[in-house]
């Protein structure tokens, strides 16, 4: 039995619905509080339901999936095409509807509960770390202009920062010299914060056998994998490695006319916070790690920051096979 498509458009208050009647052609346009949607849902025939990924998305899902519903999530970049014209509710759940139809739309994998608590470990982190850095770029800029010039990087400049104050506290105003080590102590608080979250990630790493299947990889630590697997969702989503490394932008764009294709610049599409974790690893694979015959042929035919993405493309496929596989990662017995 073929179900009825069901485009929604989320929002926090008014929750808007487009589908089509399969029997009788009649447009269904249905507009609902925030508190009607459940009792709806409960009571309509099973359905095919499409959200947008953004905001609640994979809330929704859950909640609509407990009352018997299929439901999909799908990706922006699908939706955007079909909105013609004015940008209202309506035409966006009109779009949804439209999109969740096409053969090449983009789906996105419901997460957990769980999954979406990891991610947002993982952006309290990211928030902390900024705080840190404004916080410490801000002493560096002020103590610069009495003449005391401190290293970047947080552990060099944690361990210099005593001495700077101590050598200008004779000389500059109690006031300011009170207010520069009050600051630095909202900096190490701020630490203490950073290094709380990442104790309880290392709970979740622990728990959680995705997480060490792919820990097992070089140049994947512990940020890299609980970011990845909560962030995947489900690996089985995307149908390769290479599905996958687009998705995170780690592959180049493309442009061309004529049957003549240009490969440009990478696309940086998708996730940029674990892109940048990829990257991150790479660089560490690269430095630290144990060479081959491909990635040292690699690094005297390409520039450095072009072998870092080749790196961190194939870390975002070996992730993949991993975890769609459910197998353990394998170094390789040959040179690539």
């Amino acid at each position: 039995m073929k179900l009825t498509v069901i485009g929604m458009d989320i929002a926090k208050h008014v929750f808007q619905l487009h589908a089509v009647n399969a029997n009788t052609g009649e447009i269904e346009r249905i507009k609902l509080k925030r508190s009607q949607v459940t009792d709806f849902f409960a009571q309509r025939e099973r359905s095919l339901i499409a959200i947008e990924a953004c905001g609640s998305a994979h809330h929704w899902a859950r909640e609509l999936q407990k009352l018997g519903h299929e439901v999909k999530l799908i990706s922006a970049r699908s939706v955007r095409p079909f909105v013609l014209r004015n940008k209202t509710d309506a035409a966006d759940a009109r779009a949804i509807w439209t999109a969740i139809q096409q053969p090449e739309a983009r789906m996105v994998a419901i997460k957990s509960e769980s999954q979406q608590a990891i991610l947002a470990l993982h952006r309290m982190r990211a928030q902390l770390m900024k705080f840190r850095i404004m916080q410490t770029n801000a002493l560096r800029g002020l103590l610069y202009e009495f003449g005391e010039v401190l290293p970047e990087g947080y552990r060099e400049f944690a361990e210099r920062i005593s001495g700077a104050l101590a050598k200008i506290a004779d000389r500059l105003p109690a006031i300011l010299i009170d207010s520069l080590r009050e600051q630095w102590a909202r900096a190490q608080s701020t630490e203490k914060e950073i290094a709380a979250l990442e104790r309880r990630l290392k709970v979740a790493l622990r728990e959680n056998q995705e997480c060490q299947k792919i820990a097992e990889i070089p140049g994947v630590g512990l940020l890299t994998a609980t970011a990845a697997v909560a962030a995947i969702g489900d690996a089985k989503t995307f149908r390769s490695g290479r599905e996958f490394a687009a998705w995170l932008g780690l592959v180049p764009k493309q442009t061309g006319t004529g049957g003549h294709v240009r490969q440009l610049s990478l696309s940086k599409r998708g996730d940029t916070y674990l892109r940048t974790l990829l990257m991150h690893g790479a660089r560490s694979v690269i430095i630290k790690g144990s060479r081959t015959a491909w990635l040292d042929g690699l690094l005297q035919r390409r520039p450095f920051n072009v072998v870092v993405a080749a790196v961190a493309n194939k870390l975002a496929r070996t992730i993949w096979a991993v975890l769609a596989r459910d197998s353990r990662y394998t170094p390789p017995v040959v040179a690539l």
